[in-house]
């Protein structure tokens, strides 16, 4: 995989060697060609919040946002496969700032979410969603398991990034996700109100 990391965040703490490789470990599970392209853009609140404006129409900064540039579905730039060849994927867009937020309510560390949030990212990529119900359970569990497959395939390289985290909030479903959202809406609420 050909995966560029732009960090424009400023915000310390990130490891983009480990980035790249939970990208690269997803797309190689999900059968995409092996010269395929995607670039991970790191952002600060501000970039991500006029993104989010900008392209969904939702105000205020979020985590993860991805731009599909060819909408490929899993196989089908696999190198045996009736169309082979590379592709530009698209870019993913992280922030860092709103995903510690998110860590520390989840009880674990920054490149685990960073981690998490690249997985998901990728599968909207590939043109995954969570609008409609089943979407969002076939989804949320597929990153899950690609995310804990990682962290098998990296202790059997004998690479060290952050530790496996174990607790509730470190594999969620797509309703504990939320529930995490609201939470941290509540706080931002507080913290606006002087509470």
């Amino acid at each position: 995989m050909s995966i560029e990391v732009f960090n424009e965040s400023g915000y310390d703490g990130v490891n983009e060697e480990m980035l790249i490789d939970v990208l690269s470990f997803a797309l190689g599970e999900m059968d995409i060609h092996p010269d395929a392209e995607a670039s991970i853009h790191i952002v600060d609140m501000d970039t991500i919040a006029d993104l989010h404006v900008k392209w969904l129409d939702l105000e205020g900064p979020t985590d993860v946002m991805s731009f599909p540039m060819d909408e490929l579905t899993p196989g089908y730039s696999r190198p045996d496969g009736a169309t082979p060849g590379p592709a530009m994927l698209g870019d993913i867009v992280l922030c860092p700032e709103f995903a510690q937020k998110q860590a520390h309510k989840a009880g674990h560390g920054l490149g685990h979410e960073l981690a998490l949030l690249t997985v998901h990212g990728c599968l909207h990529l590939l043109g995954y969603d969570h609008v409609e119900p089943a979407q969002e359970r076939e989804m949320f569990a597929l990153q899950n398991e690609l995310l804990a497959d990682w962290y098998d395939n990296v202790e059997a390289r004998g690479i060290e990034f952050q530790t496996k985290p174990s607790g509730p909030g470190a594999f969620p479903t797509a309703s504990e996700r939320l529930e995490l959202d609201l939470r941290l809406d509540a706080d931002d609420h507080d913290e606006s109100e002087g509470k």
